[in-house]
């Protein structure tokens, strides 16, 4: 059975960082294509970042929104993926979830604010 467990989220100033994880389970991350999504009350999900491990190489991409200042990393032991946010905006608050084909997780709230 798939499952992803997000946690990590909080409440952080402006310019902040956090670093939210995705542990996963019923799949391998290191063989999957595992995406970051936001979402704020009202508006469609936006994706946020992704990382791709089903070919030789691990292929990151991110929106440009969050391009330099948000990155995605690994742990294959822990199967477990991870979004490090850094410089972080007010306009990044959002609930932050993992998503995987069709399964994604409950999410994890993420507020920036002075």
């Amino acid at each position: 059975e798939v499952q992803l467990v997000e946690s990590g989220g909080g409440l952080v100033q402006p310019g902040g960082s956090l670093m939210l994880s995705c542990q996963a389970s019923g799949f391998y991350i290191s063989q999957a294509l595992v995406k970051w999504f936001r979402q704020v009350p009202g508006k469609a999900p936006e994706w946020v970042a992704e990382m791709d491990s089903r070919g030789a190489d691990t292929w990151r991409d991110s929106a440009d929104s969050v391009k330099g200042r948000f990155i995605t990393y690994k742990d294959s032991a822990k199967n477990t993926l991870y979004l490090q946010m850094k410089n972080l905006k007010i306009e990044d608050s959002a609930v932050y979830y993992c998503a995987y084909g069709e399964y994604r997780g409950q999410g994890t709230q993420v507020t920036v604010s002075a």
